[in-house]
């Protein structure tokens, strides 16, 4: 099943991008007069943050906002929106670092532009140290900036936006360790599967919108919405490492087979692991081999769907998207709101990019 992206998705996204553009272009008048070459990092934040992404973090930011009654014109919950995109990019400029991934959404990375100026300019030093060192700092950039959009937010708002930061950070470590370490349980994919991304995708931007609307209700809010947040963000990057192991590149904008030249330890590749023969943990053994080749790649595809890895983890899916949207029936929330997070429940579960 394939659902198109609400309508509102659009809207919302449409005020983040003029917002983003109009930040992020004054930035740019403002150091290129201290010196031009400080065009260049803003430009590289630009760059991927106006790249065409979904602006998921922000709609559930709105949503969880407008839910606990506030003011769908409120401009706070625009530049809220902004920080979470910003955060986003911090994450993937250093994500990209770390797996020394050439493309993301279809275009050079910061590190590979930035490594190949160098070598192509015939500068001093090492290119490829050059080049990371760029993509780190305009991470760094992308970090700082996300917290001067929430500046406005209130005490509450910004406990949670601090709390969502060490998680990200810890999950960005689970997975990397757990690439190395070969980690193949599901309990522990799951739990990497969470802090890497399911919750700051929704359940901490839900947590985050809800409060700037309502500090008062925190205590009641936070938890009801978590009953949505999280097994959404469990099905939100299960469905991520699905397109990750089989996804089209001229689709998703990344290699195919990615997660499994990575040697990623996602839900998807323990489930494979549970379930296999040995001739087919041999096949399984491969994966995240530095190298390993297209027939290899599409042999263990072959394997995760012979074992039934894939159509266990659609109905772990379809399951926990359920549970998500019933959950909806326990937190007093506008209908509009209601009806918005039933349809985004539904995209991001389902969608194909």
């Amino acid at each position: 099943m394939v659902v198109a992206a609400p309508l509102n998705l659009t809207r919302v996204a449409a005020r983040v991008d003029a917002r983003l553009a109009e930040f992020l272009a004054a930035e740019r008048r403002r150091w290129v007069q201290l010196d031009p070459d400080l065009a260049d990092p803003i430009e590289e934040v630009e760059r991927l943050v106006m790249s065409g992404g979904k602006r998921l973090r922000p709609a559930f930011c709105h949503w969880g906002f407008v839910g606990a009654g506030g003011d769908p014109d409120d401009p706070r919950i625009v530049d809220a929106g902004c920080a979470f995109e910003l955060m986003h990019a911090f994450a993937l400029f250093h994500d990209d670092v770390m797996d020394d991934a050439s493309t993301r959404r279809g275009a050079p990375t910061t590190h590979t532009v930035h490594t190949e100026r160098h070598q192509a300019s015939g500068w001093a030093g090492e290119a490829r140290r050059y080049g990371e060192g760029v993509a780190i700092l305009v991470g760094d950039l992308a970090f700082v900036y996300a917290d001067v959009l929430l500046h406005d937010a209130p005490r509450p708002a910004i406990a949670i936006w601090n709390e969502l930061r060490i998680e990200l950070n810890i999950g960005q470590f689970l997975d990397i360790a757990g690439s190395v370490q070969r980690v193949r349980s599901i309990e522990s994919a799951e739990r990497i599967c969470r802090y890497k991304s399911g919750k700051y995708t929704i359940e901490r931007p839900l947590h985050l919108g809800a409060v700037m609307a309502a500090p008062d209700r925190a205590d009641e809010l936070i938890p009801k919405l978590s009953g949505y947040g999280l097994p959404l963000g469990d099905a939100f990057q299960m469905r991520d490492d699905v397109m990750g192991a089989f996804g089209d590149e001229a689709v998703t904008g990344k290699p195919v087979g990615g997660d499994l030249r990575e040697g990623k330890p996602t839900p998807l590749l323990a489930r494979a692991v549970a379930a296999a023969t040995p001739a087919q943990l041999a096949v399984l053994d491969r994966v995240g081999a530095p190298d390993l080749t297209d027939t290899e790649v599409a042999d263990i595809q072959q394997v995760i769907v012979s074992t039934g890895a894939l159509d266990q983890l659609e109905a772990h899916i379809t399951s926990l998207t359920e549970s998500a949207i019933a959950s909806l029936d326990e937190v007093d929330l506008t209908a509009d709101a209601r009806t918005e997070l039933i349809e985004l429940a539904e995209y991001v579960s389902w969608r194909q990019t």
